[in-house]
């Protein structure tokens, strides 16, 4: 498996700087399409992308994500990608194995910002806040059933798959053990494919640090997840496009109708991109970005798995956020990699031991 330290040091620094490159492009690409997103980076003279994201004044970039722009980026900003990453964290150190969707229900009431929240989440928290708020008050059991919170029409968009990162980073050999996990997490506010994108990433970081290669780290984790779903379809698409430049344009093709934040659109592209380009960091975390739809989230998941092959992520890419990392969560403001690091290694120690 290699250093496991030195493996989770660049998942986490490949999930945070494919979030930042993602991040300065998402609401273009979401609300005007792939199109608009391809004609942006042309004008900036970012294609093929292989940077952080140019900025251009007045445009949708500048309002949304100017802090994330190439030379003006010195943090990595908040974003919910990184801040479900670091909240996994937190409910693994405090349960561990014995993590429960209550326990994840709690930690959102007391961590999580609902202003921070957005589509399946949002709706589950909402559900919380109306039915909840004397069970979390008091400690005790849930009052009424959890699963009514994943009773809303985004349950099988993106959402728990973002989440998911970090269950498979400390479960490294055991994806079974990671999906278990990312299921947990995600039955809060998913349902079907919604739960299935989340184990299946939870299940491929797990499998990558012991598998031969990334496609046979991907084989495993379909073991994880319904074959006859469209999650294992996806990712059988992707598969199949793997090196083809174009991939990404058949993945948006066969899902156009699908909603730009769906899961199983996302992690076609996310599969492609991995396996497209395995030896070069800024390629995949470049072309998923540039491939449209959910552009921080794919940016970020490819990033972090493409870490954990026990490849350094190249300096360009780690140096202008210096290794401070901002979250929007209660009681915590602005985290060091360091500490990420070191924490996140002590729980893998921690679930191995267990």
């Amino acid at each position: 498996m290699g250093d496991l330290r030195d493996r989770l040091r660049a998942a986490w620094q490949g999930r945070i700087s494919g979030c930042q490159l993602g991040k300065p492009v998402e609401v273009l690409s979401i609300t005007q399409g792939h199109a608009a997103l391809t004609g942006y980076l042309a004008s900036a003279g970012a294609l093929p992308l292989r940077d952080y994201v140019p900025l251009v004044e007045g445009t949708v970039v500048d309002k949304f994500g100017r802090a994330c722009c190439r030379g003006v980026l010195e943090r990595s900003e908040p974003d919910d990608d990184i801040n479900y990453t670091v909240l996994a964290l937190l409910l693994l150190e405090e349960h561990g194995l014995a993590l429960r969707t209550a326990d994840v229900a709690r930690a959102w009431l007391r961590r999580l910002p609902a202003a921070a929240t957005f589509t399946a989440e949002r709706a589950a928290y909402r559900t919380l806040l109306e039915r909840a708020h004397e069970w979390f008050a008091f400690g005790a059991e849930p009052g009424f059933d959890l699963a009514d919170c994943a009773n809303n029409e985004y349950r099988e968009w993106i959402g728990a798959q973002i989440r998911a990162d970090l269950y498979g980073w400390v479960c490294p050999g055991q994806p079974a053990v990671a999906a278990d996990l990312a299921r947990r997490d995600a039955a809060l506010s998913h349902r079907g494919d919604g739960v299935h994108g989340a184990a299946f990433v939870a299940a491929v970081g797990a499998a990558i640090p012991a598998a031969s290669s990334l496609e046979a780290a991907v084989e495993e984790a379909l073991h994880e997840i319904p074959s006859d779903s469209a999650t294992a379809a996806a990712v059988r698409l992707a598969r199949s496009q793997a090196g083809n430049a174009n991939g990404a344009g058949v993945i948006r093709e066969r899902y156009a109708d699908l909603s730009p934040i769906h899961a199983v659109n996302n992690l076609a592209l996310v599969v492609w991109a991995l396996l497209s380009y395995r030896d070069d960091f800024g390629a995949a975390v470049g072309e998923v970005v540039a491939a449209g739809l959910d552009t921080d989230c794919n940016g970020a998941t490819v990033g972090g798995l493409w870490g954990l092959q026990g490849k350094p992520i190249p300096e360009p890419w780690i140096t202008p956020w210096r290794g401070r990392v901002a979250v929007s969560l209660a009681g915590l403001d602005e985290l060091r990699l360091d500490d990420l690091v070191r924490r996140t290694h002590a729980v893998t120690e921690r679930i191995a031991g267990a």
